[in-house]
């Protein structure tokens, strides 16, 4: 008994004892000499890349994944993932609706991201929600967990780049079917009474999956045992507290971009930056004769917003793992794991760019901007979403994962020696 006495007492070790330092030595240094490039030109950018940093971290150490969340609640009927979900929504949507009213900040315009409810978006959302589970990692996800460490991601991101091009070069065709103007409930009800609407029903969802769900037991083996200047830094956080802390970092990217987060619309400019290095001719698609195209187009991808959040989120999250102590690349992949891999990224890009974006993009910002193609997204996200989990199982994929918000236990020292070996130190949405 003195022994175990003794024990309890004994002082923590060090924080920096358990960080990974190479990797986080790289990540820092990544950032710090790509913001003081972006800083040069544009301090502006500098400051929206840290603010993708700090996504990256975010999403990483709450593990805050919208593809394993909705497989756990269709799964397990665990909804805490999606719980999250709509605090995170909820704040969002009041913290975006004085700006959005007001139209400008800072003297500088913003915009909602809002677009038309059609067949477009309802079909995107559904090739998506199939997508992301095969892929396992949505458009935020896959990001994060590369970052993390995911070598398998590398596939996923490569044909998330190639389908969300190839969509562009059929948006025409898309853009052709049956759909409405861009509908806002701020602007149909006026901001009091369509925020007051869409909280109201943010609440009714919340109070329905919590009486739905299923209890779950909560991991309560390291209660206590961290200071919080540890779990801020090296993680895990409670779920609601990521959920939070992105709705008020995409408040954020809205006041210095001017417009909400989004992720996807960079991987589509990755994938014709490509195309044209292999000799394809942007005047023979109708979609990049655009203003905006063009221009991104004949910018570098440091001039782009997203892209460059896109990469602060990608380093943030590396940064994030080394903290945690979890970064350990994995060289080998399964063949059907990696088919999966290339077919949900294929899916995912195809189905993101003609729906307007993905989960962050169309969902999150949409709803947060209260506009209905945003609900919509998600109302088609879901069946697809079903197929997807019954698709996995064919491609050895596992539909029971671990609990929400929580890191996998591991021997991090031996999985650095010999990553290969530990299968349970691999990032993902429901593992980080």
């Amino acid at each position: 008994m003195p022994l175990a006495n003794d024990a309890l007492k004994a002082p923590a070790a060090p924080l920096w004892k358990s960080w990974q330092h190479r990797p986080l030595a790289v990540g820092l240094l990544l950032l710090a000499g790509l913001a003081a490039l972006l800083a040069r030109d544009d301090r502006r950018m500098a400051v929206l890349l840290l603010l993708g940093a700090a996504l990256g971290i975010t999403l990483y150490h709450a593990a805050f994944g919208f593809t394993g969340a909705y497989r756990r609640l269709i799964t397990e009927r665990d909804t805490r993932g999606v719980q999250a979900q709509l605090v995170m929504l909820g704040a969002a949507t009041l913290l975006f609706a004085p700006v959005l009213a007001a139209g400008s900040v800072f003297g500088r315009e913003v915009a909602g991201a809002i677009a038309p409810v059609g067949w477009q978006v309802a079909a995107g959302a559904f090739l998506f929600g199939i997508g992301m589970q095969l892929g396992n990692g949505c458009g935020s996800g896959t990001l994060f967990t590369l970052g993390g460490g995911s070598t398998r991601m590398l596939a996923t991101l490569a044909a998330f780049v190639a389908g969300s091009f190839w969509a562009s070069l059929d948006m025409g065709w898309w853009q052709a079917l049956p759909s409405w103007p861009p509908i806002a409930l701020g602007a149909v009800f006026g901001w009091p009474l369509g925020v007051a609407l869409q909280i109201a029903f943010l609440l009714v969802l919340w109070l329905g999956l919590k009486r739905w769900g299923k209890p779950v037991l909560k991991n309560t083996a390291n209660a206590g045992a961290a200071g919080g200047r540890r779990i801020i830094l090296s993680g895990p956080w409670p779920l609601p507290a990521g959920g939070l802390a992105l709705a008020g970092l995409n408040f954020m990217t809205l006041l210095i971009a001017g417009h909400p987060w989004s992720i996807t619309w960079a991987f589509t400019l990755w994938g014709a930056k490509i195309a044209m290095l292999l000799g394809w001719n942007p005047e023979s698609s109708a979609f990049w004769q655009g203003d905006f195209q063009q221009a991104a187009l004949q910018g570098g991808v440091l001039d782009d917003i997203t892209s460059v959040m896109d990469i602060g989120l990608l380093v943030g999250a590396l940064c994030a793992a080394a903290l945690a102590g979890r970064f350990a690349p994995r060289l080998h992949i399964p063949l059907r794991s990696l088919v999966a891999a290339i077919l949900g990224g294929l899916l995912m890009g195809y189905g993101a760019r003609i729906a307007f974006g993905c989960n962050v993009g169309a969902f999150f910002s949409g709803v947060a901007s209260t506009s209905l193609h945003g609900w919509l997204w998600i109302a088609a996200a879901l069946p697809g979403t079903w197929i997807g989990i019954k698709l996995r199982p064919w491609f050895r994929l596992p539909n029971q994962g671990q609990p929400a918000g929580r890191h996998a236990p591991c021997s991090c020292k031996k999985s650095h020696r010999d990553p290969t070996k530990v299968e349970s130190s691999q990032p993902s949405e429901d593992r980080p």
